[in-house]
């Protein structure tokens, strides 16, 4: 496992530009993804290139282990290694799914103003995954309780039905990058404004709409 993979990237202004990872970068830009996902409140921006790469990186180790030699010690640990590297992309892919029929009004309805060249929250499978489920359930509302509604209440509006991503909610995170002057509390009459620096290495609780820009940019790692 030390050939290098090529994924494809997004630069600073927004045209793409191709990484090359080492199987390892690649398994922990996974991992980051998927702690990232478990405890941020909202759809974060998809990572299919993450995802198809460590679907071939996990073919190719298949391969591997059944030309390797019966009885080799290494065999059962990398046997181990693979089972745990699919279930952290299982976990990380269903923890996307949940989320996705959970919000699926607020998810769609940003996906649909989003604008030309911002990073999309979903993949074109979880797209049509998100746009199918949302009309099986205006589907499934009609004919088990909207048809027996009088006229003038058969119609539901499903983004104010389904509650929002708690964006105020607080989480856990670890800083990678130094961060100066974040503001915290904005001004108000009975305080000003509050501002910290965010130390390299340092952890934090903090309210996730103060960091959702850091977690998006790596800046921070959500733990």
């Amino acid at each position: 496992m030390t050939e290098e993979l090529d994924l494809m990237g997004q630069d600073s202004d927004g045209g793409s530009e191709e990484v090359v990872l080492t199987p390892a970068e690649l398994i922990e830009r996974l991992e980051q993804a998927w702690m990232n996902e478990k405890f941020a409140p909202d759809l974060l921006e998809s990572k299919p290139e993450i995802v198809e790469c460590v679907m071939e990186q996990l073919d190719h180790m298949e391969d591997n282990l059944r030309r390797a030699k019966k009885g080799d010690l290494k065999v059962g640990i990398h046997r181990m290694e693979l089972e745990r590297i699919r279930y952290v992309l299982s976990s990380y892919l269903r923890c996307r799914l949940v989320k996705i029929e959970k919000f699926f009004p607020h998810i769609l309805e940003k996906e649909k103003t989003r604008h030309e060249g911002e990073p999309s929250s979903l993949s074109p499978e979880e797209l049509a995954f998100a746009k199918e489920y949302m009309a099986n359930t205006e589907t499934y509302l009609k004919n088990v309780a909207l048809k027996h509604m009088p006229p003038n209440l058969q119609k539901v509006d499903l983004l104010r039905a389904v509650p929002k991503p708690d964006l105020d909610s607080y989480v856990f995170l670890r800083v990678k990058e130094r961060q100066e002057n974040i503001l915290v509390e904005p001004e108000t009459d009975e305080q000003r404004d509050y501002v910290i620096d965010l130390e390299e290495g340092s952890q934090h609780l903090i309210r996730y709409k103060i960091i959702a820009p850091l977690v998006a940019s790596g800046a921070v790692q959500l733990i």
